[in-house]
């Protein structure tokens, strides 16, 4: 299925944020509660400004899946539990790729299913570090487009 791409309000922000939580609930089992507690008001009041925007909504309007894009590097992408497997990180992936020029990612290492999406979509593993970008100890794998 192909979706059309929006752009998001600094009004949606407080939207994006609950599909940011309920992706991160359903998908980073790793983390603790305390460190969704702490980067929720990281995403809301510094992450979302400093990315380039874009979304998938659904038939409401409702945002379902978004993305944040800075210096071709894909900072963020995130979907709705609800409308996981329906192509929507695809769609927002290929835009980004194609539109932004987006060529790098980093993922958490322990999202096995972010690394195989990103494998199958043509990223593959330049380096890893060991913490992530706050300095918690989440390895992050350090992924290329390969072209």
């Amino acid at each position: 299925m192909r979706y059309k791409i929006d752009t998001i309000s600094k009004a949606e922000y407080p939207e994006v944020v609950v599909v940011w939580e309920a992706s991160v609930r359903a998908t980073h089992h790793f983390l603790k509660e305390e460190d969704i507690l702490y980067f929720k008001p990281l995403i809301l009041n510094e992450y979302l400004n400093a990315v380039q925007l874009g979304c998938i909504r659904n038939t409401d309007k409702k945002i379902i899946g978004f993305m944040g894009v800075a210096d071709r590097q894909l900072e963020m992408l995130f979907i709705h539990p609800e409308y996981r497997g329906m192509g929507v990180g695809k769609s927002l992936l290929t835009y980004s790729i194609h539109e932004l020029n987006v060529n790098k990612v980093d993922v958490n290492e322990e999202n096995e299913q972010a690394v195989k999406f990103y494998m199958h979509c043509g990223f593959e593993i330049i380096s890893r570090s060991e913490l992530d970008a706050s300095g918690k100890p989440y390895p992050i794998l350090h992924m290329e487009l390969k072209r």
